[in-house]
This record gives C-alpha cells, structure tokens and sequence, in this order.
C-alpha cells in the first residue's frame, strides 16, 4: 500500500529538502520503490538528487488542472522524482481564484494516481518536500498525505517554524483525518542530546495537547559535507564512496609527481561523511518502523488482521 508522506517546516534551512532526498535514497536502496515530489518554487531538490532542474509547470497544471503528471524516471534506481520550481507560485492564486467561485482544485492527490507507470506497480511510498512559506501549498500536501515528519534545528527560530507547522497539521487533520505525525527529526544535534529532545517535546504538546514523537536519531550537520552534495549532487552514501574514489585519485597524483591540489577536491573528511551517512540510514530504519506501527494500528481499528 502506498504511503504518501509530507515533509514540512514552517521555516527555511532545517534540512528539509536534504532529509527528503536522503530519506528517498535510503528507502529506495532498500527496496522500496520511491517517488519524490517536490512542490517547493525554489526547486533545490534538483541540486541534492543531481537531475536537470525544471519549472514545476507539471506539477503546477496537475493540482491545479488535474493534467497528468510528468515524472522523472529512475533518478535512482527504484527512485523516481516529480520536479518543482518556479511556477509552483501559481498554485496559490489559482487556489484563491477557485475559492472566491466556490470551486476546489484537483489537489495532489488526484495528480498522484497518474504517476505511476504502467506496468511497473504502484509506489511503496511517496516523499513530499514542502515550501516553508506557502501554507496554500503546505496545505493542499497535508490533504494528500498519510504521515508527517517534521525536521527541525534546535534554535528558537526553528522551533517556531516547528509549531507553525505543527498547527497546520492539526488544523490539516479536520480535512484529512487518517494523517498521523509520524515523528520529529532533529538536524544540528549530537545523538543523544536529551535536553533538546525534551525542549522539541514539549514544543509540540503544547500545541497537540499529546505525545510528540521525536525520532531517537539526530543528524548531525557538517557545512563541508552539505557543500560537497549540493555540488556533486551526491546523497550522504554515495559522498562516502566518492571519498574513495578521490584518495585513491590523490595516491595517484603523489606517485606521479602530479599536483594534488586540481581545485576539485573534496571539502569533507571521509571519516565524518561515513557518520553522516549511517545517520540517515538510522533514521530511514527508524521512519520505516514508525510506518509499520502506524499501519499495524490503522489496520487493527479497521478490524483487519496483521
């Protein structure tokens, strides 16, 4: 059963777009097959995944029209990629133009049903980048979607744009009852840090009145390391082998006599990018477990054995 799962800040720069490419590249090396849409104007998931950027007209004219959808295929091998960009600003005017006529758009849950391709099956699951100031867009994402994962740093800002989001959702939940906040992840923060987990925690009961699901896994942040995958386009696992590649090429070099230096070297250090990466694969583990459990209590409420 597919699973469409929204990625949401209120605020701009707490790894959202990063989680979501590098979620989507651990899930699908796993064997799930992956779909990513990214229904942000800015379009920067094109730079995390290494795909030619594009305008979002597609996925503009699909929530908007209900046109098909046209989709990126095997960006990664069991990975497929809806693109965003700049014609996604469109979706709110048109939102607004609709609604003054008493008329809805088609939404994003319409345009995923023409996604898939024939012949290959349906998605296991659908990742969502989301905009951090587009609530027209967070919104429209939130009616679609089955789970939510919030990241968020641990400054004040950040945990501001936390319950922004965190009351979108709950006011999204009138609409879309069955979508559950499947958990917290925190960027920027050293593995086991309870004072912040308990700070997120209390961030998010206060504005849901329950108990906030803060993934065990932080992901620590490392500026070469995010420099190197922006340029590169390269996920966490993939900068960790690219890391072999450039010291055996360096060996290389030194035993020619060759300068080391060719202005393409990479910024990171093997040995942090290797920790980066079992980071998300944690979290990954730990997202696919928390979809687990949700189903398995979906199910038992609908009476259904599992």
């Amino acid at each position: 059963m597919r699973r469409v799962i929204a990625i949401a800040n209120g605020k701009g720069g707490v790894g959202k777009t990063t989680l979501t490419a590098s979620l989507a590249g651990r899930l699908a090396a796993a064997g799930s097959r992956v779909l990513v849409v990214d229904t942000d104007p800015q379009g920067n998931l094109a730079r995390d995944l290494g795909y030619e950027s594009e305008d979002g007209t597609s996925l503009a004219l699909a929530i908007t029209h209900g046109m098909p959808l046209t989709v990126v295929r095997d960006v990664r091998e069991r990975l497929d990629v809806v693109p965003g960009g700049p014609a996604l600003w469109d979706v709110g005017a048109a939102f607004t133009a609709r609604g003054a006529r008493g008329q809805t758009l088609p939404g994003l849950g319409a345009a995923l049903g023409t996604a898939s391709p024939r012949g290959r099956g349906d998605y296991d699951i659908v990742l969502v980048d989301t905009p951090p100031g587009e609530p027209v867009l967070q919104d429209l994402v939130f009616a679609a979607a089955d789970h939510l994962i919030i990241p968020t740093r641990s400054d004040d800002a950040s945990l501001d744009g936390l319950v922004v989001v965190a009351e979108r959702f709950a006011a999204a939940r009138r609409v879309n009852p069955g979508l559950t906040l499947l958990g917290v992840a925190l960027f920027g923060v050293r593995p086991g840090s309870t004072r912040l987990h308990g700070r997120v925690r209390a961030a998010l009961d206060e504005t849901l009145g329950g108990v906030a699901p803060v993934f065990d896994t932080s992901i620590r942040y490392l500026e070469s390391a995010a420099v190197d995958m922006r340029s590169r386009g390269l996920l966490p696992d993939e900068l960790a082998a690219a890391h072999q590649g450039d010291t055996a090429d360096r060996i290389g070099r030194l035993r020619s006599g060759a300068s080391t230096d060719d202005g393409q070297a990479l910024l990171s250090r093997e040995s942090s990018v290797i920790g980066l990466a079992a980071d998300y694969a944690a979290l990954a583990d730990e997202v696919t477990a928390a979809i687990g459990r949700t189903s398995g209590k979906r199910a038992r409420r609908s009476g259904i054995a599992v």
